[in-house]
């Protein structure tokens, strides 16, 4: 990483943690706090040996500070260093747990927000980045990633701060002692921040790399659960796990190649410090024996020394443990940088019911240059058609109707929506005009009402009953031991096909948009169900513009228009073989009848109900 890409991660990050720096400072005033406390830890032993063992008289400070009668009294001397060591316990442990407490505030409130961030942020992506990546490598970057910033904020900076100012305070107070040992002392940290310094770039390309792996296993797994029935079907679970073994052994070679550099590094930084230690003990030695150092001194100085080393190590490590840190902070800010293809204009046109004309004018589309998919489409229908889309698989029409909702946007063209081109709209106003009811309904794993109503989550429950009936979905769900508060499983799994498929249908009722898309939504079902699915659609069609999927031109003979869709090419537009009236609808079903004026329900409640 060179020293700009450096220096913008760094500003990045303090503008990520700006929010929490009440939090921070707090953690970082408490953590210099017990500096001072950590001072006092080797002064009791220092007292013993020295003054009531040896003998000698107490120093000037504590000549100051203690009373005469603690002064004069071996015993009482006794019980103040007892004392002494209790106390400097007992607050450096509260200093510690205020310090923990304050530092997990901000760490969990820090990685909350970011998680958050980068969640939304990955919805708003196009569909094209999910496609081409894949959903793991977003999981593992939303969930494992994101933590980096925490780790290095809570568990990184702010001990590197305390540890630089420990080391300059042990370094003043060793000088007041011995300056020679002192400066024997500090000799070792250029050596050790060298060793940081040569190690840092092997680390953070090695963090990289597990990073990676990991992502790829976590891959495999959502993959293989994702499609748990077809891997079942075939046997192939132990071909799977073999898989996913493969991967995950990739990963732990890489993480202990991760690890054993680590060491490495730890075992460099113990070193030097072994040396500052040995070298300060022989200097220490010849001056009691010069009697130029008491016992007591070298005792306290080599107890301070443990600990101005401590900071040494800890500065030395963290810049080492950083690395997988910012390894994960690149990656984590790398999603935030991915742009989407989809995006709002700043002037975009607010939408509130759209009449419901579409024109196409000379569109094109293609996911990459060497792989075009729709290529000159043209053709305008007015509000309330019913439109059918046909051809075989892989000919561009479900690519034809994500255009409409501006999953994708074309790459030449334009489509036009009331005379207004799509892209002048304000993006959530336009996909509020489509319900869509796709071939496998999309269920969220929460209860049957909620399912209903993801569109309008407000929605009074005798709307949602409204809706359902509407569907034909009310008798089933009212036959179900918690009615519409059953949860409905992942995916919707605990339903049959049918019944998911008229929860969708009741969902796209409550929402009461303005246009259609039936992607093959009878195709899965049985004749019986079909009906009672058929039914429902009729009605959900009525007043809307619709457009419907199919593979065969046959199933699509009532609808007023037919598109035919072959290589991305439209081959094919022209009513239907018997040209009904606009207000007729049609459906993609085995046997069917087009009605040029659909029967009302006698049923109030089977009216579609109005947003």
């Amino acid at each position: 990483m060179s020293g700009t890409e450096h220096w913008r991660l760094s500003r990045r990050l303090a503008r990520q943690v700006w929010p929490y720096w009440r939090y921070l400072l707090g953690v970082l005033l408490l953590s210099l706090v017990s500096r001072p406390l950590a001072l006092l830890t080797p002064l009791p032993l220092k007292i013993a040996v020295d003054n009531l063992i040896d003998g000698h008289p107490l120093s000037r400070t504590l000549v100051w500070l203690l009373p005469a009668a603690i002064r004069q009294s071996p015993a009482a001397l006794l019980l103040f260093v007892v004392g002494l060591v209790l106390a400097v316990a007992v607050l450096s442990q509260l200093c510690d747990f205020a310090s923990t407490l304050l530092a997990t505030c901000a760490g969990e409130k820090l990685l909350r927000s970011f998680r958050a961030q980068l969640f939304r942020h990955v919805q708003r992506l196009s569909l094209a980045y999910h496609d081409t990546r894949g959903t793991a490598d977003s999981t593992y970057r939303i969930q494992y990633d994101a933590v980096a910033l925490q780790n290095l904020t809570v568990d990184g900076i702010v001990p590197f701060l305390t540890s630089a100012f420990s080391l300059g305070l042990m370094i003043y107070v060793t000088a007041r002692i011995n300056r020679a040992l002192a400066a024997v002392a500090v000799a070792v940290a250029p050596a050790i921040f060298l060793a940081a310094r040569t190690y840092r770039p092997r680390l953070r390309r090695q963090a990289r790399e597990v990073k990676k792996l990991e992502s790829s296993a976590l891959g495999i797994v959502q993959e293989v659960l994702g499609a748990a029935r077809v891997v079942k079907a075939f046997c192939q679970e132990d071909r799977e796990e073999r898989r996913f073994v493969v991967q995950s052994n990739e990963g732990m070679r890489a993480r202990i190649r991760l690890v054993l550099m680590q060491g490495g590094f730890g075992l460099a930084v113990a070193l030097i410090t072994a040396v500052g230690m040995a070298a300060v003990l022989g200097i220490g030695v010849g001056d009691i024996q010069a009697g130029t150092l008491t016992k007591g001194d070298l005792l306290y100085v080599m107890g301070l020394l443990s600990q101005l080393y401590a900071p040494l190590k800890t500065i030395g490590k963290k810049m080492a443990s950083m690395q997988s840190n910012l390894a994960g902070a690149e990656r984590a800010f790398a999603l935030l940088d991915e742009a989407p293809d989809v995006v709002e204009k700043l002037d975009a046109r607010p939408l509130v019911r759209a009449r419901g004309t579409m024109a196409f004018h000379h569109v094109d589309f293609q996911y990459d240059p060497e792989r075009p998919v729709l290529r000159d489409i043209s053709f305008e229908i007015p509000p309330g058609t019913c439109v059918g889309i046909a051809g075989t698989t892989g000919a561009g029409k479900t690519t034809l109707v994500n255009l409409l909702t501006r999953f994708y946007d074309p790459t030449a063209g334009e489509i036009r929506l009331d005379s207004v081109d799509l892209r002048d709209y304000r993006l959530g106003d336009l996909r509020h005009q489509f319900s869509i009811v796709l071939q496998e309904p999309v269920l969220f794993s929460t209860t049957i009402a909620e399912n209903i109503a993801y569109a309008r989550p407000n929605a009074r429950q005798g709307e949602i009953v409204g809706a359902a009936q509407a569907a034909n979905a009310h008798q089933f769900i009212s036959r179900l031991p918690r009615g519409y508060q059953t949860l409905v499983g992942e995916r919707g799994m605990r339903l049959s096909g049918g019944e998911r498929q008229r929860v969708a249908i009741a969902r796209a009722f409550l929402k009461d948009a303005p246009l259609l898309i039936l992607d093959e939504p009878t195709s899965s079902v049985d004749v019986k169900t079909e009906a009672a699915i058929v039914e429902a659609m009729e009605r959900l069609m009525r007043g809307r513009t619709t457009f419907i999927i199919a593979h065969r031109l046959g199933t699509l003979k009532h609808c007023d228009l037919v598109l035919k869709l072959e290589a991305g090419r439209m081959v094919g537009f022209k009513p239907g073989a018997t040209r009904p009236p606009v207000n007729s609808r049609c459906l993609p079903v085995r046997s069917q009848t087009c009605q040029t004026q659909p029967p009302e329900s006698t049923d109030s409640n089977h009216a579609p109900p109005r947003a």
